[in-house]
């Protein structure tokens, strides 16, 4: 993280940034574009996504999300597992615009059966589980995966407990990448979820309702989330259909408990409300009494630390020539979170333009304007 914040010129070059200047003389450049009055920040980067539109039942279209959020990076949580990353690879993930990385799932067809009609568990069955199928396919495709994704939860795991996870990490530690957990409904608990987690693994929905929510019924954090945060254990939001709450979330930051990491969980059943995409789960938490800094570092230098990425998420010279131009709005804005509560707010985050690779994205700013 830079910390930078003023007004400067920007220039890229070869898909990379290669100035960050109080003045760069415009002669040098081949395309200008004039952003003044505008928040330029390093590419949003939503940690927690669901883009294997057309192979999964909740998978969204990317540069569909991309127009309206400026999300240069998306990172899918888990949607395929190792029967299913090649097509993942070669249907979305290579003729998308932006970025794409992803966590393989633990369980060998990913989350096939994820719908309002159809709810499935792919952790249900273990007979679905095979580390080494797992760890292979991660191997083979080392460029795109950034880690192992297990769901554990009464919906997502039935009886099987923490096992997804403790397979998930197995194959982790073998390949020297973290683990993305998701926790739903107990059996297991957050504490017993927490409890496996090791340093720069992520807990995402961690500040999801009532069961298993971050707070005590008196609204006090819970010792596990605080011993957890200190041992180095990643907070992501993944707002999603289900796993944000906002008494959760005012408790925890009226603790002094800020999230590490703001992501929406976009998918087919979240994708139209209460997560939206990254851009409304920041103005969400701006909403919230987070500030516009702290947002963007939660949607950029946080989530490139988790994905051990130092080419991402900043805009230092060298680095992937990913911007996002925003503009912070004046209007009536209701947010509501996963049990339906809402709240009002006098501002919130819009999208004015996109650069991607160090070239401006046609797709962006013709759909934001």
């Amino acid at each position: 993280m830079q910390d930078l914040d003023g007004r400067f010129d920007l220039g890229f070059r070869a898909g990379k940034v290669a100035a960050v200047e109080p003045w760069i003389d415009p002669e040098s450049a081949l395309e200008l574009r004039d952003v003044s009055g505008k928040i330029v920040t390093p590419g949003l980067i939503d940690l927690h996504t669901h883009v294997y539109w057309g192979g999964t039942s909740l998978g969204v279209e990317v540069d569909e999300i991309a127009r309206r959020s400026g999300t240069t990076t998306f990172v899918d949580a888990g949607s395929a597992g190792a029967g299913n990353i090649a097509g993942f690879r070669k249907h979305v993930i290579e003729p998308a615009a932006p970025r794409i990385l992803a966590y393989l799932n633990i369980s060998f067809p990913g989350i096939f059966a994820f719908s309002k009609s159809v709810m499935v568990g792919e952790c249900e069955d273990l007979r679905l589980l095979n580390a080494r199928e797992c760890m292979a396919l991660a191997r083979e495709h080392a460029d795109l995966i950034v880690g192992i994704k297990a769901r554990v939860g009464a919906t997502a795991g039935g009886q099987s407990g923490l096992a997804p996870l403790a397979l998930a990490i197995e194959v982790a530690d073998e390949l020297g990448l973290p683990v993305m957990a998701h926790i739903d409904n107990p059996p297991p608990t957050r504490e017993e979820v927490l409890g496996a987690l090791r340093p720069g693994d992520i807990l995402t929905h961690c500040f999801r309702p009532f069961p298993n929510a971050p707070i005590h019924g008196n609204g006090q954090i819970r010792q596990a989330i605080l011993d957890a945060r200190e041992r180095g254990v990643i907070f992501d939001i993944g707002h999603g259909y289900g796993g944000f709450g906002f008494r959760s979330a005012r408790a925890a930051l009226e603790q002094g408990v800020q999230p590490d990491v703001l992501s929406s969980d976009v998918h087919a059943l979240s994708v139209e409300g209460p997560a939206f995409d990254i851009l409304a789960v920041m103005s969400k938490f701006m909403a919230l009494g987070m500030s516009l800094t702290e947002v963007v570092k939660a949607a950029t230098a946080a989530p490139a630390r988790a994905l051990r990425r130092d080419d991402l998420g900043t805009l230092r010279v060298g680095a992937a020539g990913d911007a996002t131009i925003i503009e912070e709005t004046a209007g009536d804005f209701l947010h509501t979170d996963a049990l339906g509560e809402a709240i009002a707010a006098k501002s919130g985050l819009a999208l004015s333009g996109v650069v991607i690779g160090g070239a401006w994205w046609a797709d962006g700013p013709s759909a934001a304007a």
